[in-house]
């Protein structure tokens, strides 16, 4: 498990005819503030902020099919040729990261082939590498060479 210490930001959260929403700064709109969200949005600023990770090469919740069903991904950290390089999957802070969550992940992974895959709820962080197959559990996020 990695540990992240997210830094204190100023996030733009207003009141709207739907409730509480964020201002998404990769996305550039209000979305609605939920558990998931406060994750994600925290995870963003943490990997712009602190990781250094482009924005620009950052996608969040884009459609993906797996197996011929339409899903939607959290996090896609793209590298410098526009591949995908990082897959990230984000849970509210009360759901546990578990083997079902894995399966999530792996299933859109099938489709997207990237270095790096990421579970997130804020508190349980766990990144893997792959390389030849081989899944390796890293200690500490892996640095963007953009």
């Amino acid at each position: 498990m990695i540990q992240l210490a997210f830094p204190a930001h100023d996030f733009r959260i207003k009141e709207s005819d739907t409730g509480r929403v964020i201002f998404d700064f990769v996305r550039r709109r209000y979305v609605a503030l939920t558990p998931e969200e406060w994750v994600r949005q925290n995870l963003l600023v943490y990997l712009c902020e602190v990781m250094q990770y482009p924005k620009g090469l950052i996608s969040v919740e884009k459609e993906l099919k797996v197996n011929n069903l339409k899903r939607r991904y959290d996090i896609v950290v793209y590298n410098s040729d526009h591949m995908p390089w990082m897959l990230i999957e984000c849970k509210e802070p009360q759901v546990p990261i578990t083997d079902q969550t894995l399966q999530q992940l792996l299933a859109y992974y099938q489709r997207l082939q990237c270095p790096y895959w990421m579970l997130s709820n804020g508190r349980q962080n766990f990144c893997a590498g792959i390389s030849g197959g081989a899944v390796n559990w890293l200690t500490a996020l892996p640095v963007h060479n953009s």
